[in-house]
């Protein structure tokens, strides 16, 4: 039995995929959310027993999108996989969201045809679930991927920041918030946000989630 989430904003859509999903015996829904945020609140207050195996997640969400929660929820979560089910179809998305953690892209005129398959591919074959849209788009991207200036350039980014600047990324990266960072640093708050809008600004990110994927994708701390 495969344990499953929905995430999306919209009641009508999760109504759809539960529906949908309901008639497949080896499914069980186990969680929905309505939001990122939501979903990391009932994560916590579950046992690692209970979390879902796979996660659909919507995209274009109020409070916290799918691709920050993605960001976050996979590198908390790390026996959980998080498999996009979306409309949008922009090749910023897709890529954003496979760097953050997504192992697969699906997009929802495509749901009901390749929905079941592509939940048992992901969880039980550790497959990468694709609509052929976005598989192609990927293919394209891969290979463009292997030239060597844009990742140079992109692995080079921590050289930009000061020792300080590191050993603050450091600590946001294992969870800290500002207050604790402060006291073990023997600094104001004020000083740790001043360093984390330098932090923002040198890595070319604006959310504590995209740091903490770059910091762990590039082996920083």
């Amino acid at each position: 039995m495969i344990r499953v989430a929905i995430v999306d904003d919209r009641l009508v859509n999760r109504k759809t995929i539960r529906q949908s999903l309901e008639q497949e015996s080896d499914i069980q829904i186990v969680l929905e959310a309505v939001h990122g945020e939501d979903f990391m609140a009932q994560m916590q207050a579950l046992t690692a027993e209970q979390y879902p195996d796979l996660v659909l997640m919507d995209i274009d969400m109020p409070v916290m999108s799918g691709i920050e929660t993605i960001a976050v929820a996979s590198i908390r979560f790390p026996s959980t996989k998080f498999l996009v089910l979306t409309v949008f179809d922009d090749d910023e998305k897709i890529f954003e969201a496979i760097k953050a953690g997504a192992c697969g892209y699906l997009l929802k005129d495509d749901a009901a045809s390749m929905l079941h398959d592509a939940i048992v591919n992901a969880y039980s074959l550790n497959g990468a679930p694709m609509s052929p849209a976005i598989a192609r788009k990927t293919l394209q991207w891969l290979k463009d991927s292997q030239k060597p200036t844009a990742v140079a350039k992109e692995s080079s980014m921590m050289d930009t920041l000061t020792e300080r600047e590191q050993e603050l990324l450091k600590l946001l990266v294992e969870g800290k918030d500002y207050k604790a960072i402060a006291t073990q640093l023997f600094i104001s708050p004020q000083t740790v946000r001043t360093h984390i809008s330098r932090i923002y600004e040198k890595l070319h990110i604006n959310s504590k989630a995209q740091a903490i994927l770059l910091a762990h994708k590039y082996k920083w701390v």
